[in-house]
């Protein structure tokens, strides 16, 4: 695979172009696209299912397991926290909404959406995760039910006595294997794929939607680099051993398929690829957090909702007050979460715009782009995943480093 990450950026380049020249006709380049993603499809549920009892396992009968959960979920926290605000601030800078003439747009204006922006509340979040059925959560591929299941599971195994342990662990293992050998040989296809994905994008879009919400889409992509090529890096630089260069240089191939895929899950086993074989990271910490963050690690999402909140409040000329900018960050980062009870990102975006009471009939303007939008911003959450992969899996080196340490010179004492 070590040319797929090349491959897999020029085809984006020839898809992007192929579109742009033909148009609505380059749709007949599709199907190329569609058995792609289909064919990740068929493995990335059954592989996100092994991967987590294997990582729970992993980590379940061992001191640091209670880390890793609490460090990941509070990462996840934060890190999505702090997207938000930076697109608030950016927003706040740079005024994407104003002094946009909205006379010849506003056909596209539509109060419909309004029915749909009603988040979970906490506890139908809550009960909404616990599968009342695993193998129809499986055939639903309902992905927050599957890690509830199989977390839970992972650590039940961790439980039981060595001898009866490990043949189980190790058969899991070995499908985990035989799942990621065939990620291996769907990934040959994926330049024809992503060819596929870019060409009927750029040709059904185009973009000449871009020019009503082009400072918009400038902004986004400026807090999109910011958070993934400083914020991330400076993270690794400061909490792991692994430097700044090597983790972005690392992260080019999962990056390019993000954007072509525009699907966390699809692009899970070539995170995990990365992160263990060129990152190092170790497979039990990798097969815990990396579904995990695929699910619910949503920093690119955080600043898509952030900067439209915003986008919309300066188009309509609305003051926000301190309490709608708590209101946007709190349901921007708490939505994720709840997201699999949505239907589909940009009615969450809904849900962000009626917390902080901004009106939601100009949404329509941005639904052309969604695709665009969305294939950039999951670069962004891939990446945040590999990130806290790496940092919990240094942490934990670091904490079983001391601990021998501790055990040596204990011994040596005695």
């Amino acid at each position: 695979m070590t040319n797929i990450g090349f491959q897999v950026v020029i085809a984006m380049i020839v898809g992007t172009a192929i579109g742009g020249l033909m148009g609505e006709q380059a749709a007949i380049f599709s199907p190329l696209g569609t058995i792609f993603i289909n064919l990740i499809k068929m493995l990335v549920i059954p592989l996100v299912a092994v991967a987590l009892i294997s990582g729970a396992a992993g980590l379940g009968n061992s001191s640091s397991a209670g880390k890793v959960g609490v460090t990941t979920l509070l990462y996840f926290a934060l890190t999505s926290a702090a997207a938000v605000a930076l697109a608030l601030v950016m927003g706040a800078i740079f005024k994407p909404g104003l002094g946009i003439d909205i006379s010849g747009v506003q056909g596209m204006f539509s109060n419909e959406y309004a029915a749909k922006g009603d988040l979970p509340t906490f506890w139908q979040t809550i009960t909404g995760m616990i599968p009342t059925n695993v193998f129809q959560s499986l055939n639903n591929a309902n992905i927050l039910q599957i890690l509830v299941f199989c977390l839970f599971f992972g650590v039940a195994l961790a439980q039981q006595p060595k001898e009866r342990r490990e043949p189980i662990t190790n058969g899991v293992n070995t499908v985990v294997d035989c799942f990621v050998w065939m990620i291996n040989k769907v990934m040959i296809i994926a330049p024809l794929g992503v060819f596929g994905l870019m060409a009927e994008a750029v040709g059904t879009f185009g973009f000449g939607a871009l020019t009503v919400v082009i400072k918009l889409f400038l902004v986004y992509v400026a807090a999109i680099l910011i958070f993934g090529f400083v914020a991330y890096p400076l993270m690794i630089q400061l909490f792991t051993k692994t430097s700044a260069k090597k983790f972005i240089t690392a992260m080019k191939k999962p990056q390019a398929v993000a954007l072509s895929t525009a699907s966390s899950m699809a692009t899970l086993p070539v995170n995990m690829d990365t992160c263990e074989n060129e990152l190092g990271v170790r497979n039990s910490t990798a097969s815990f957090v990396l579904p995990l963050g695929a699910t619910i690690n949503m920093s690119g999402n955080a600043i898509y909702y952030g900067l439209v909140a915003i986008f919309f409040a300066q188009l309509f000329n609305i003051d926000l007050s301190m309490g709608a900018y708590v209101a946007i960050i709190l349901t921007s980062t708490l939505g994720a979460v709840g997201q699999a009870g949505v239907p589909g990102p940009s009615f969450l975006v809904v849900a962000v715009l009626l917390a902080a009471g901004i009106p939601i009939e100009g949404l329509p303007l941005l639904f052309a782009l969604d695709r665009i939008f969305d294939m950039i911003r999951t670069a962004l959450n891939i990446t945040g995943d590999a990130a806290c992969a790496l940092i919990v899996d240094s942490l934990i080196k670091d904490e079983e480093t001391e601990q021998n340490t501790d055990k040596q010179y204990d011994t040596q004492q005695a």
